[in-house]
């Protein structure tokens, strides 16, 4: 497959191809059903591959409707286009995060959004790269890429590309079907693409 072909047909940098490769090297992303979803997914959690951090810029509104168990009106309105009090308040306590400012920390970075101290910890561990001193590391391409390959395996993803089952594939990456009718249009593209460049 010429790949670099592939992303340019999709609207993606070229520039992510030495990645890519070797994400799909490292993690048996080798056929063209699990190269299509790894490539269809990452589309629609980083806006094609553009948007390598969480976008936590929230209007009052918008915070108490994403999270209504953690916003009331008043609270809304204090972290109202406030990232940094927005992801300490939704991320605390969670996934790993035990002291105060690891929330904005340990945000969602990455192709896959990585979130969390113990997601952090645990991908540094596996790609050879301490992400607890140096988190912006998943803003680079090749560590974007490499998170996301290791959040894939982790959540054995390559077994449901090969069955097809882009809904258990889109729960375990994220704990529903928000945007699933896009994803399943964006996998289908790439995986005409990337027949179509065998």
């Amino acid at each position: 497959m010429n790949l670099s072909n592939v992303l340019v047909q999709l609207g993606i940098s070229p520039e992510w191809e030495q990645a890519l490769n070797q994400v799909f090297a490292k993690y048996d992303i080798s056929t063209p059903a699990r190269q299509a979803c790894f490539i269809g997914q990452c589309m629609h959690e980083s806006n094609n591959f553009k948007t390598l951090e969480e976008n936590l810029n929230y209007s009052a509104k918008g915070l108490m409707a994403t999270w209504p168990s953690r916003f009331d009106a008043a609270e809304a309105a204090r972290c109202e286009r406030k990232p940094e009090l927005i992801a300490n308040k939704v991320y605390a306590g969670r996934m790993g995060n035990t002291e105060d400012g690891e929330g904005y920390k340990f945000r969602g970075r990455g192709l896959k959004q990585l979130t969390g101290k113990e997601n952090y910890t645990n991908c540094g561990s596996a790609i050879g790269e301490d992400l607890i001193e140096h988190p912006d590391l998943l803003l680079t391409m090749k560590y974007a890429a490499l998170s996301a390959g290791w959040f894939w395996n982790k959540k054995g993803l390559n077994a449901l590309a090969d069955l097809n089952d882009i809904e258990q594939m889109t729960k375990r990456i994220n704990g529903g079907l928000i945007g699933l009718a896009e994803r399943k249009a964006k996998i289908a593209k790439a995986l005409l693409v990337i027949q179509n460049n065998d």
